[in-house]
């Protein structure tokens, strides 16, 4: 199950877990319908609604009816979020996401993957890895049983991301440097098949990113 996948990283993640044998179908959770695909079930729902959770809680159920499944949140403004205020900054990327993870959490998901950013707490000044870091606090407190959270550096390959920011990214070394959407989408997707069944948080920067896709390429 999946929300953001429509979006640039989440459109990656969902082509990288359709590319694996193991994924039966994707969910996505979108506010629009979209296009059919093949093994991609398109569920629409009210993100803004009072009862997204006990909706997407519903969902979820029924899902799990059918087997094993996991939870995937990319939603995230990226470099879009300096138009917007923190308000609807939270509104979005605590409220939406936080109602999302929790009606997994209540139905019975014990896996969820998380985008955030590089850099994100609470504590930081700077207001967009504040509410990341808010975000990650949201879905943390909820308890799943395995909580994988995803902070990429500058995204290249992305139609939001400018040239020169992708330029001044590659002399950037670590965390905070380039990574590109199709490595993210498919360390998400290795997450899922080779982690499902084990417990705890793991936080994954570029350099962890890149190398859980580079194992995940060599899968037979």
């Amino acid at each position: 199950m999946i929300l953001g996948g429509t979006g640039q990283v989440g459109g990656a993640a969902v082509a990288e877990l359709l590319a694996t044998s193991e994924c039966r179908e994707v969910v996505m959770v979108t506010r629009k319908p979209i296009a059919p695909r093949s093994r991609v079930r398109n569920v629409v729902l009210d993100t803004g609604a009072a009862d997204f959770a006990e909706r997407t809680a519903a969902l979820t159920r029924e899902v799990l009816s059918q087997g094993p499944a996991s939870a995937v949140s990319c939603v995230g403004v990226g470099s879009g979020s300096r138009h917007w205020s923190e308000e609807e900054l939270q509104r979005l990327e605590l409220g939406v996401v936080g109602a999302f993870a929790r009606g997994c959490h209540d139905a019975g998901i014990a896996q969820f993957c998380l985008l955030s950013a590089a850099g994100s707490t609470a504590r930081s000044r700077i207001r967009y890895a504040r509410v990341m870091g808010l975000k990650e606090d949201t879905v943390r407190n909820i308890g799943f049983t395995r909580l994988a959270i995803f902070r990429p550096g500058i995204i290249v390959g992305n139609t939001h991301t400018p040239v020169w920011v992708g330029w001044l990214g590659s002399l950037v070394p670590g965390p905070f440097g380039n990574i590109d959407q199709q490595i993210i989408g498919r360390s998400i997707a290795a997450e899922i098949a080779m982690h499902s069944r084990e417990t705890g948080e793991v936080s994954r920067e570029n350099s962890a990113m890149k190398k859980l896709a580079a194992e995940f390429n060599s899968v037979p």
